[in-house]
């Protein structure tokens, strides 16, 4: 059945997979976005910002549901975390609810598992608590580490694994989900209210009990044909490396001071209790193909 989506960050990463699928199986967009985009089929472009009640009323206008994807991972301080996060999903929910649009796919993150880990975990925990008391229709999605081949976040780990070695947090293990994956996902539950209303998902590759570290860098090393030697690195290692990436690379730091204890958490596992039902969606994507795909794009654009 083909659908009227409101889409937040199509722009991005995870929302640029997901408005190409929309598309390609037939559902009509509207996607908030800063900048001039390109015209497309069955897509309407809506000039604003989180931040721009206006903006936000034409996006929702006439939706049969919004997948808001839009978020920051990176700011300067608390504030900007809850002005981008926090208030960003608030200001969706009240456009919603003036429009009387009800059914809402709010991503999320496993950090908001721990909010008191990071600035980070905190707003989107903040933000979920938003979704809930909304009075809406809602599904939270929070996503483990997510990569593909236009990520950025996770494109410095092929980077070190192409050189042979790779820093990674001490101990605990780790959930990862292709985006394109992601994104059926995000769309399977768009069409879908029986079974995932006012439920929160954590989905994964399908790995039992997730990725050890060290594994996960052994894994990135066969994905760029080099066998990798990692090195547990300490917390306050970490942290004099999240201070001089932003030195260095400023408001575009990669590892920030706020990461770094966010990063030490050994359990970044998706919880068995919060797996999505299997008659809904299975993720299709084994991590070891994507990983090498995911290689190949990165050399294709000269990345690695």
């Amino acid at each position: 059945m083909s659908l009227r989506i409101a889409m937040t960050g199509a722009t991005g990463f995870v929302g640029a997979e997901t408005l190409d699928q929309a598309l390609s199986v037939g559902h009509h967009v509207t996607a908030l976005t800063r900048r001039a985009q390109p015209p497309r089929a069955r897509l309407k472009w809506v000039p604003g910002s989180l931040d721009q009640a206006a903006g936000l009323d034409t996006l929702v206008r006439d939706a049969d549901v919004v997948i808001h994807i839009a978020g920051v991972v990176n700011a300067p301080d608390r504030d900007a975390f809850e002005m981008g996060n926090a208030r960003g999903t608030m200001a969706v929910v009240d456009a919603m609810r003036k429009r009387s649009v009800r059914r809402l796919i709010h991503i999320s993150s496993l950090a908001a598992r721990e909010p008191g880990l990071s600035d980070y975990g905190w707003s989107k925990d903040l933000a979920e608590r938003h979704v809930k008391a909304s009075g809406l229709d809602w599904t939270i999605v929070r996503p483990p580490a997510i990569y593909g081949p236009n990520d950025r976040e996770m494109l410095e780990l092929f980077r070190m694994a192409k050189r042979g070695i790779m820093l990674l947090p001490p101990g605990g293990r780790l959930s990862v989900i292709h985006v394109a994956d992601l994104a059926q996902l995000l769309l399977a539950l768009a069409d879908d209210r029986d079974l995932s209303l006012a439920q929160t998902y954590e989905p994964d590759d399908g790995t039992p009990t997730g990725w050890d570290h060290k594994d996960f860098g052994a894994a990135i090393g066969r994905a760029v044909g080099r066998s990798v030697r990692t090195l547990a690195t300490p917390a306050w290692l970490l942290g004099v490396a999240a201070r001089t990436d932003r030195l260095f690379r400023g408001n575009g730091a990669k590892l920030t001071p706020d990461r770094v204890d966010y990063f030490c958490h050994p359990d970044w596992v998706a919880a068995t209790n919060a797996h999505v039902p299997k008659q809904l969606w299975m993720p299709q994507i084994p991590t070891e193909e994507g990983l090498k795909a995911t290689a190949q794009a990165y050399r294709n654009k000269g990345w690695i």
